[in-house]
């Protein structure tokens, strides 16, 4: 997809789907070596997120709205909101690595939105396990808590699979679940703090 100043609106904000956006810009050397490795990947995870397109010439009002300065640059916006980016241009694996970790801060948002709970708040512990999981998930096919001890045996094992079995309890006595990836809501805590 296109995107220009008349439909970035329309086309990201009203998206169901999260949306990888790409500004480039003409005759820019990094835009054309990142430019291939993006449409591979969007294909690739054409299921999570739709893919589209932005050149600098063509959406000027956007671009300075987002203070984009540098190219190529690479937005994910989910609902609307920017929740990731990067600037310049990166290799595959790491650009798939990224975009593996914020898709899964989102899907972990919407089970902690689901169940009344808050994703860990502070970014570079949430940030860490969940590099931890997509590790985990690379090395032995799920993302298993980080907290607990897999034993090989996947029938014993899919109990720890993330988000695991025991988090909302734990959540409920500790105000947090073992690993700190999940905890209380924030909007609870500070709703009985007032």
């Amino acid at each position: 997809m296109i995107l220009t100043d008349e439909n970035f609106e329309k086309e990201v904000v009203g998206s169901d789907k999260p949306v990888l956006v790409y500004f480039s810009l003409k005759g820019c050397g990094p835009c054309v070596t990142v430019s291939p490795i993006l449409e591979k990947l969007a294909r690739e995870f054409s299921d999570n997120f739709l893919f589209a397109k932005v050149d600098f010439d063509d959406a000027p009002v956007i671009i300075q709205k987002l203070g984009i300065t540098g190219a190529p640059t690479v937005i994910l916006f989910n609902g609307g909101e920017a929740i990731g980016g990067f600037v310049g241009s990166k290799e595959e694996e790491e650009i798939r690595r990224w975009i593996k970790e914020n898709l899964l801060i989102l899907e972990y948002e919407k089970h902690a939105k689901e169940n009344n709970i808050s994703l860990a708040r502070n970014r570079k512990t949430r940030d860490t396990i969940i590099k931890g999981l997509i590790e985990k998930e690379d090395k032995l096919g799920y993302k298993y808590c980080p907290c607990r001890r897999v034993s090989g045996n996947l029938e014993d094992d899919k109990n720890i699979i993330c988000p695991c079995v025991y988090h909302l309890d734990e959540i409920k006595k500790d105000g947090r679940c073992l690993c700190g990836l999940f905890e209380e809501d924030s909007k609870k805590e500070d709703n009985e703090n007032s």
